[in-house]
């Protein structure tokens, strides 16, 4: 076995720590499938519950809020009882209440039940983000983030064939029943993954008193928080703007039947996949800033060709570069927001972030379709947003602290040791 101090390269440095790796990749793998195959269904589940795209679009934003309670209870909880029991519960949680989906009878009762899945799909986020960025080491960090953030193409990839086998010939219930699945993950989490290092480490310094002092908001109140909250929420408004309504869009304006959607949805996939081991690679050798800001700028030139090209194999060439690019960026993101909260509140820090930011993504699920309709609108107003937030988001990137608590964690070795 690779020694992590005597490693040449990222990838030899993070072999032993294959497992914790693989079961973060999975967790959000699983999590994607389950939350794509609500994109993925939209105007089927609108037509059998009767209610507008816009409604549905609600049912979006509903199940925002529910993350946002996810990530941030589940960060509390992780920091508080461990990453690893707080990473299976996240599990649990949402693999049940995926089910529970393909059983709403009304949209009432669809926006309660996604409002569930949703606290279950931001804690194990949260939890899963938060062990893989602790248990690794500093070197091997931003490969672990790219893979970890790799499974969610690898989730929507999977749903997508899976809504062009089964929506032909069966209901959209049925792709949430398959939703189930995940909760064999716990099994893998248990018997194969450790608690974090730094968790443990910092469990053991505290005194019972400290332990068991009121929480505090107080460490959050600095530059770096501050800019991580407020990048997040720029940075999933953009992310739900380029994709939430890319199937719909594909049917409704450029006529694509269920099973013809799955090409470029996988094109999508796939540029993804590229997209954040190239911007993992490329963080690890130039920094998180730089990489950012490039991808940043190729969403705002691709945006137009992606949602609105006529020429087809136009829009697939989109769809890969977008892919890699809109995807790309948040290979960073679990690297990105470890480095600027520490270790203490780490967990729900970045909770917070990620939560704050699922309520930006809420609402691009509610205004998108509010301001465009259906068809070329829809399209037309996806491409506003995108550009608009874009913007934002890159004056954010610029926008770097000097300062970052988390830059250093207490299992990493003293800068005398890493030679």
């Amino acid at each position: 076995m690779t020694s992590p101090r005597t490693a040449s390269t990222p990838l030899q440095s993070l072999r032993p720590y294959w497992r914790v790796t693989l079961a973060a990749f999975l967790g959000w793998f699983l999590d994607a499938f389950d939350q794509t195959s609500l994109l993925l269904t939209l105007p089927d589940i609108a037509r059998s519950l009767s209610c507008s795209l816009t409604l549905m679009g609600t049912v979006l934003l509903v199940q925002s809020f529910g993350r946002a309670i996810g990530n941030t209870g589940w960060g509390w909880l992780a920091d508080r009882y461990g990453r690893k029991p707080a990473f299976m519960l996240g599990v649990l949680w949402f693999a049940v209440f995926s089910a529970c989906a393909g059983l709403a009878w009304n949209v009432t009762v669809m926006m309660l039940v996604q409002f569930c899945f949703g606290i279950g799909f931001g804690g194990e986020w949260t939890a899963s983000a938060t062990l893989l960025m602790e248990s690794v080491p500093a070197i091997s960090r931003p490969l672990a983030s790219a893979l970890m953030m790799a499974g969610y193409e690898m989730g929507f990839l999977v749903a997508a064939g899976a809504q062009a086998l089964i929506l032909p010939h069966y209901s959209w219930r049925v792709l949430f029943f398959i939703g189930l699945a995940p909760a064999l993950l716990t099994l893998f989490i248990r018997r194969n993954v450790p608690e974090s290092p730094v968790w443990l480490k910092m469990r053991g310094a505290r005194p019972a008193r400290v332990a068991r002092a009121p929480f505090s908001l107080r460490p959050l109140l600095n530059a770096a928080a501050i800019q991580a909250v407020a990048l997040m929420s720029f940075l999933e408004f953009q992310k739900a703007a380029v994709y939430s309504f890319y199937p719909t869009i594909l049917r409704d304006l450029h006529h694509f039947t269920p099973g013809q959607v799955f090409l470029p949805i996988s094109l999508f996939c796939i540029g993804s996949l590229i997209g954040k081991l190239i911007c993992g690679w490329l963080a690890s050798r130039f920094g998180d800033v730089k990489v950012m800001l490039a991808t940043i700028l190729i969403v705002m030139l691709l945006i137009v060709p992606f949602l609105s090209a006529e020429s087809r194999p136009v829009l697939f060439a989109s769809a890969v570069a977008m892919g890699m690019a809109a995807s790309g960026i948040f290979a960073l993101v679990p690297h990105y927001l470890a480095k600027r909260f520490p270790s203490d509140i780490r967990s729900f820090g970045m909770g917070l972030s990620y939560a704050i930011g699922s309520l930006g993504q809420g609402l691009a699920g509610q205004l998108v379709p509010l301001f465009g309709g259906a068809g070329a609108g829809l399209a037309r107003s996806a491409e506003a947003f995108v550009l608009s937030s874009s913007l934002v988001v890159g004056g954010l990137t610029v926008a770097e602290p000097r300062h970052l608590p988390g830059e250093h964690m207490e299992n990493d070795p003293h800068p005398s040791e890493a030679t």
